[in-house]
């Protein structure tokens, strides 16, 4: 089997508030469907993330002020937790910050060979933001 493309689906309890949340960091609305919608797509890039009003998966946010590092809590958040590759991670986090979104862990250096950091939705989606910390060795997100 040769996969051609992957859209993960998140559980939503808020579509446009979701929608709105997204475009804080730079994704568009691209759909929604019913009426009133309870489904939809966000995209940057080449990347597309289906919204799902209250069903397909799950999502719930932990009390945890960390997703990683020595106080974190990993298993808190209930909803999915996704890897997203990006240029400059650093930049990022300071638009993220600029837009009084929720950060989790900020960019660090990790022994996977990534500079990474953590973004929380609402729902507790947490998002794996990060980039290559090796110039010569192009690294995947790797799950930890």
């Amino acid at each position: 089997m040769k996969a051609e493309c992957l859209t993960p689906i998140l559980n939503v309890s808020d579509i446009s508030a979701s929608f709105a949340w997204f475009e804080k960091w730079g994704w568009k609305k691209l759909w929604d469907w019913g009426t009133p919608p309870d489904f939809g797509a966000v995209g940057s890039g080449d990347c597309t993330i289906f919204l799902c009003l209250g069903y397909q998966g799950g999502r719930g946010k932990g009390s945890n002020t960390s997703t990683f590092g020595p106080n974190g809590d990993q298993s808190s958040d209930k909803g999915v937790w996704l890897c997203l590759k990006v240029e400059n991670v650093d930049n990022v986090y300071k638009e993220l910050l600029a837009a009084g979104l929720e950060i989790t862990w900020p960019p660090t250096d990790t022994p996977w060979k990534l500079r990474e950091m953590h973004l929380r939705h609402p729902d507790g989606h947490v998002f794996r933001i990060g980039h290559s910390i090796n110039e010569e060795e192009e690294v995947e997100c790797e799950p930890k």
